[in-house]
């Protein structure tokens, strides 16, 4: 990402909002020592730049009933367009794929993956990645505890 166009107080503004993206421009205001209309206006700016690409609600996982973090890795049988393009097509319909990540080295996908239990990894695994005809080899792991989620970029 470049970083021309934006200033010290565009910084703390996107840290701010990176926190808390529900922040008035007046609660910005108050971190950042800018008016709200100042505020309001870099936001704007920024949002219409790309420098903010969406906001989110952060829900609650566990109590949605996904007891399970899962991180995948996957191996293509052959590497070539189609098949990556395949396999990325199939990664983006699955909504329990919270994100998918092309690698270098051994594996070629890291996949993370939430299911409701051992039966739902199970069923994901062996309806959905295995019988794909891009996939060679599968491997999972379940995440035991999180110890730091989420983390902003390091403004």
């Amino acid at each position: 990402m470049q970083e021309t166009g934006i200033d010290k107080f565009d910084r703390k503004l996107l840290a701010a909002l990176q926190q808390d993206g529900r922040l008035t421009n007046a609660e910005l205001s108050e971190r950042i020592n800018l008016s709200a209309s100042q505020c309001a206006r870099r936001r704007v700016r920024l949002e219409e730049a790309g420098w903010i690409k969406s906001y989110h609600a952060v829900l609650d996982r566990e109590r949605l009933g996904f007891g399970l973090i899962n991180l995948i890795s996957v191996t293509l049988a052959t590497h070539n367009r189609d098949s990556a393009k395949q396999f990325a097509e199939l990664i983006m319909r699955l909504p329990e794929v919270m994100e998918a990540h092309a690698l270098t080295g051994e594996m070629d996908y890291m996949l993370k993956v939430v299911t409701r239990d051992l039966k739902g990894l199970s069923s994901f695994v062996n309806d959905y990645l295995l019988p794909h005809d891009a996939v060679q080899n599968v491997k999972t792991s379940i995440v035991l505890d999180t110890i730091k989620e989420g983390g902003g970029l390091p403004l």
